[in-house]
């Protein structure tokens, strides 16, 4: 049987990586560990009308984004400067009475949220522009993780090992191949090409190198964007060839040299044909019981056919199914969803056309603009790497690969969990965005990394 990938399109890439320069924490903006970034509180002299107040948000690049009682507001910084530059500039306007950052506050005991210095497209620390999917209202909540990952000693899932079974990763330079620049240069661990059948799997296709970026790009680097666990190591898998095409015999040999060479979690953002059955594929189905029975923990993207039933790996119990929720808190037009889902992850792409509930009527906009979830992979052959947005499920089981390892190097439930025990915390801290409780929509929800991994 033939496996394919489950993704939908590359958007245009934001253009081509800027030079490395020097991680330096000094350098960046020293409110970005305690402020929310890219917005300000802004206070106007006394008496202000809405209209004095757009013009003092228009002259200085920023937009309203929220009343305050006093008369204050919220602003957004649209120009690209840093908060420290904004809050400077808006005090010397006149007609501003003061000007802060929107400190964060926290639950009691938790450490201040981790903002590395990567830039994005931006200036330093200016990722989450474009990682909506890690920070934001609709995000997993990476810096919190980050944060409470570091404060415990394992920073970015330190230790654990994720195989990535897929079209392999641009890991090494070798050839005509070359590493992007974005990925450690080691940490790799026991790589194989099952197409190839060689210890070599660098990738042809680019979707390995995007998905695998999620989980462990280089992080606090002053480059490019961020990892959910950036300390894990990699076990780079390649079954899928140049046109994201492979074998389920290959698929089924790769699960099994997973678990025998000791990964803990495994990657799967691949997909059967929705009509096969688990009898269709006994070779893949017992190597799915093979690592579960290892205590290896299993993710597997449902799917982007639009339909109600995720499609295998993911539809098998032993796997955790993720579902695509959109920048909105939507469902994504394209993911599968319905009996045997488990969580749900971003995806990035367009809303579901939903509304036979209080929350997607509120939330889903198909007509909305459409954001992707970025990531550095190829932009044109296989030597040259931007940041490029991808829309699928693909995009979201990486984001719950990496929970997984957040909660295995985190010890948060103990030194050796079961696959059960994984998949029960990541659903128990699940945010509810659906009807209430478990929905063949989002399952138990969209996951949470800090949530996961908060004592």
């Amino acid at each position: 049987m033939r496996i394919r990938l489950p993704i939908l399109a590359a958007a245009a890439l934001t253009g081509a990586l800027a030079a490395p320069v020097a991680a330096d924490a000094s350098s960046a903006d020293a409110s970005q560990t305690a402020a929310v970034p890219g917005e300000v509180v802004v206070g106007y002299a006394p008496g202000a009308s809405d209209a004095e107040k757009q013009a003092v948000a228009s002259t200085a690049g920023t937009s309203p984004t929220g009343d305050l009682p006093d008369g204050a507001q919220v602003v957004r910084i649209e120009d690209g400067q840093s908060v420290g530059h904004k809050v400077a500039e808006l005090r010397r306007t006149p007609g501003v009475s003061y000007a802060v950052p929107d400190f964060r506050v926290r639950a009691a005991g938790d450490p201040p949220p981790y903002f590395p210095n990567d830039p994005g497209n931006g200036g330093l620390g200016d990722w989450w522009h474009l990682q909506w999917n890690f920070y934001g209202p609709f995000g997993v909540n990476a810096p919190e993780a980050w944060a409470i990952a570091r404060r415990d000693g394992v920073p970015g899932g330190k230790g654990v090992t994720i195989a990535v079974i897929d079209s392999g990763v641009a890991y090494r330079k070798m050839g005509r191949f070359r590493r992007a620049p974005d990925l450690p240069s080691h940490r790799w661990v026991h790589p194989y090409d099952f197409i190839h059948k060689n210890a070599y799997p660098v990738d042809q296709d680019g979707h390995g190198t995007h998905v695998t970026g999620t989980i462990v790009q280089r992080t606090n680097n002053g480059f490019g964007l961020t990892g959910l666990a950036y300390g894990a190591k990699i076990m780079p898998l390649r079954v899928l060839d140049a046109n994201g095409n492979g074998d389920g015999s290959n698929f089924a040999k790769a699960i099994r040299y997973a678990v025998d060479h000791h990964a803990r979690v495994i990657n799967m953002s691949v997909e059967f044909d929705t009509s096969l059955r688990a009898a269709d594929i006994p070779d893949v189905i017992q190597a799915i019981k093979y690592a579960h029975n290892h205590g290896v923990v299993m993710v597997a993207a449902a799917g982007n056919d639009s339909e109600d039933r995720p499609a295998y790996p993911a539809r098998d119990p032993y796997v955790i199914s993720v579902a695509a929720t959109t920048a909105d808190g939507c469902l994504a037009d394209y993911s599968n969803d319905g009996t045997g889902l488990d969580v749900s992850a971003p995806g990035g792409g367009n809303d579901s056309d939903l509304a036979d509930n209080a929350w997607d009527s509120a939330h889903c906009n198909p007509n909305g603009a459409a954001r992707e979830v970025y990531q550095e992979t190829f932009t044109h052959g296989v030597k040259h790497f931007g940041l490029v947005g991808y829309e699928g499920t693909s995009e979201s089981a990486p984001h719950v690969s990496a929970i997984a390892a957040l909660i295995i190097a985190t010890r948060v439930i103990g030194a050796h969990p079961s696959p059960a025990a994984v998949l029960a915390r990541i659903q128990s801290t699940a945010r509810d965005i659906g009807a209430p409780g478990w929905d063949s929509r989002y399952g138990a929800g969209l996951v949470d990394a800090a949530a996961a991994i908060r004592r």
